[in-house]
């Protein structure tokens, strides 16, 4: 038996367009109600197309070292992601060597 579920992202735009606040939430997600958030980097991959499209958003508090150390840790995700979908250990590994040397390039206290 197949499970649908949904998520929503709510953003509130400024007069000029510009993300204020974002919110997100899910059915099946383990919290209640929604949750904040100071940035949002959404992919698709296009199958006919064969690109990728996205969103990408941050709002005006996003300081640039929560951006510095947020960026760090979508490369550990996609490692993670790509070696979950390719079982390419080899090249994960690359991946997260490349957010390491991003996190000692920008002087990111990482743990």
């Amino acid at each position: 038996m197949s499970k649908k579920s949904e998520i929503k992202i709510t953003v509130v735009l400024d007069d000029k367009n510009n993300p204020e606040k974002i919110e997100w939430g899910a059915t099946d997600a383990q919290f209640e109600g929604v949750k904040p958030a100071k940035t949002l980097l959404l992919s698709f991959w296009d199958e006919k197309e064969n690109i990728t499209l996205g969103i990408d958003l941050w709002t005006k508090e996003m300081t640039i070292n929560d951006m510095n150390i947020h960026f760090y840790q979508v490369l550990l995700k996609l490692a993670d992601t790509f070696e979950r979908s390719t079982k390419n250990k080899n090249v994960a590994d690359m991946i997260r060597k490349f957010g390491s040397d991003l996190a000692e390039k920008l002087e990111l206290s990482v743990k």
